[in-house]
């Protein structure tokens, strides 16, 4: 099954591999911001408040793991090379990560058609690189 995403679809539209990879890594990315909030009240403010880590913490696991799933499931149906699955992964650890690794995949055409940038072409076209043909 090959995975095909029309141009007029929404960035977010969980019909799509790319789209439901896009939401999760972005929820992905602000369950982060909230643990990363949390450890700061917990550890680093006088207040000592555990409450952050002890929503945000269960919270960000569970999106990481659907992070990991839907990015396996995005690599298979784009097959991905082996520095995009590392990019990937990496963007699952750094805070903010998997949200700069969507921006990249959407430029590079790793996650489909590629996105048109501000000047409305695609960033292949841009370069010189293969435009895919429109259907």
């Amino acid at each position: 099954m090959v995975a095909v995403e029309n141009a007029t679809t929404s960035s977010f539209d969980i019909r799509s591999t790319a789209g439901r990879f896009r939401l999760v890594a972005l929820a992905e990315a602000i369950s982060w911001i909230g643990l990363l909030v949390g450890m700061y009240f917990k550890h680093l403010s006088s207040a000592g408040n555990e409450i952050g880590v002890k929503i945000f913490g269960p919270a960000h696991g569970a999106v990481f793991v659907a992070f990991l799933g839907v990015a396996l499931l995005a690599g298979i149906a784009f097959k991905w090379n082996l520095w995009t699955w590392l990019m990937a992964l990496l963007g699952s650890i750094v805070p903010l990560g998997s949200v700069i690794f969507v921006i990249w995949a959407d430029r590079t055409a790793k996650l489909g058609v590629p996105r048109p940038t501000a000047a409305g072409q695609p960033l292949a076209a841009r370069t010189g690189g293969p435009v895919p043909e429109s259907t």
